[in-house]
């Protein structure tokens, strides 16, 4: 009896991860699916990686196996189980039907346990082969202004459907999508049947849209809270000043208080991103230092300089 190295069958390291082995499995089913391909061989080999699935996807089996793979004797390969051991007793879930679905190997290893809860027909069950389809990922540019109220956007993007005679071409599909208020960066949107169809009757998978909010000329965002850096003239940090502040839901008043500092920085509360909590907006002070254009704007830097009590670099003194 030939030892069967499942790893190889899927293609996959030995210390392949569960999602490795999951994308390997359905890469090779898509491939050699008799409805759809044309290699000669195809059914022998659905039926290779559907029996290397079986035991690899179940951590139980994947570590029986890998004791036996580890400690069995290989002999130009021909296998002869290590001494002491023997298959184990067929397990609820396998049933006569399961008869030659599955090769010599596997029933020596497993002793016909296919582990399905009572399912027949070998590892894709009575009906066939069913596979569900692949998801598809969209990254989709998002303004700030879109993020705050909502949008309804057309993509288009590739998915791959099968023709008449079974075999996958690329196809362009154009779909109008909801973006919901309140979107954050990096945030992903479902859509459930929006993906590749299926195989064999499968269902079709899932579109995901990554959300990338896009650079913003005013704001910086963290979160659901939006930053905006306001310039003040040094009279209005020192005398106080209500001014117009922009936000993603229109100009507000703001209070600047007297003596203000460069830097300093007010909320607006609930002026961010809707949410549950919404985000805010922050206000950052920025003072922006006048030009003298003209001898009396000079004139009057100077009287200032001479009445006013200011050391701006007293604490530099040791």
């Amino acid at each position: 009896m030939k030892f069967v190295d499942y790893y190889k069958v899927m293609g996959v390291a030995d210390d392949a991860s569960a999602e490795e082995i999951k994308k390997a499995y359905r890469r090779l089913a898509r491939k050699f699916h008799p409805d759809v391909s044309k290699e000669p061989d195809a059914e022998a080999r659905f039926k290779e990686v559907g029996e290397a699935y079986e035991v690899l996807k179940d951590p139980a089996k994947r570590a029986e196996y890998d004791e036996l793979k580890r400690y069995g004797a290989h002999d130009g390969g021909e296998f002869r189980p290590p001494p002491g051991w023997h298959a184990a007793p067929g397990g609820a879930g396998y049933s006569a039907g399961d008869a030659g679905q599955f090769s010599d190997f596997f029933e020596a290893i497993f002793g016909g346990r296919s582990g399905r809860g009572g399912r027949r027909g070998g590892p894709f069950g009575d009906a066939g082969f069913a596979m569900r389809g692949d998801d598809l990922q969209y990254r989709l540019a998002v303004t700030l202004e879109e993020a705050y109220h909502g949008a309804t956007r057309q993509i288009t993007l590739q998915t791959m459907v099968p023709d008449v005679h079974g075999q996958f071409r690329p196809e362009v599909r154009t779909l109008k999508v909801t973006v919901p208020a309140g979107v954050m960066q990096g945030q992903k949107i479902r859509l459930k049947g929006q993906g590749n169809p299926g195989i064999g009757g499968g269902p079709q998978g899932d579109l995901y849209l990554h959300v990338e909010l896009e650079p913003h000329r005013l704001y910086s965002i963290e979160g659901r809270d939006v930053t905006l850096v306001l310039p003040l003239a040094p009279w209005e940090a020192v005398l106080g000043t209500s001014v117009e502040v922009p936000t993603l839901d229109g100009r507000v008043k703001m209070t600047v208080p007297p003596n203000a500092r460069a830097g300093q920085k007010l909320r607006l509360k609930g002026r961010g991103l809707p949410g549950h909590p919404a985000g805010d907006q922050y206000v950052v002070l920025q003072l922006v230092m006048p030009q003298a254009k003209t001898e009396a704007d000079r004139e009057l830097m100077r009287r200032m300089a001479e009445q006013m009590a200011f050391d701006p670099r007293a604490n530099l003194e040791v």
